[in-house]
């Protein structure tokens, strides 16, 4: 999955699970207490982080890009950190990028890829792929691939309904400058 559908459809998603549950179990995504944007950064973090590390820095290591951030690990640690924060200051930002990051493992289907989810715990390697490779698959994948550019046309739908209704209740400016609906 790539940019709009780990951005639109965990958008999706969240909104889904506001109307869902029960009041105040999920921090009402369409009322004030989440930042949308950080949100879609969390999203996208796994990728932010390991994609840049496998590259430039492990290639002849990592270069899948997916590591260190795309584990269980990460994911504990930032809300681990995310509910202390909460509990002791009722900042909901860590817990907002950890929903966003649960989202991105999922969408990545990081099951199929046990080494780089369970890490350290199946060992301290991780999987090998060539990085040369990432952006002429990632095209091609869009163009050829059902599992990539169908996830990414309803994450684009999904964030061009969202924007629509930013445009039509003209909060647009408001919702870039602070990143929520109201």
């Amino acid at each position: 999955m790539l940019l709009f559908g780990h951005t639109g459809i965990t958008l999706g998603t969240a909104a889904l699970l506001d109307k869902a549950l029960p009041h105040q179990l999920f921090s009402r995504i369409t009322g004030n207490s989440v930042d949308i944007r950080v949100l879609l950064i969390g999203s996208l973090l796994p990728d932010i982080i390991d994609k840049p590390i496998g590259y430039l820095f492990f290639r002849n290591a990592i270069s899948t890009g997916k590591a260190f951030a795309h584990t269980l690990l990460f994911l504990f640690i930032v809300a681990v950190a995310g509910a202390y924060l909460y509990k002791r200051h009722g900042k909901t930002g860590l817990l907002v990028i950890s929903f966003g990051i649960f989202t991105h493992l999922v969408f990545d289907q990081m099951w199929r890829n046990p080494q780089a989810l369970f890490w350290p715990l199946l060992g301290t390697t991780f999987p090998r792929g060539d990085a040369a490779t990432w952006i002429p698959n990632m095209l091609k994948g869009l163009l050829t691939d059902p599992q990539i550019y169908i996830p990414e046309l309803v994450g684009l739908a999904i964030l061009i309904w969202f924007l629509l209704t930013l445009a039509r209740r003209r909060k647009v400016l408001y919702f870039l400058r602070y990143g929520r609906l109201k």
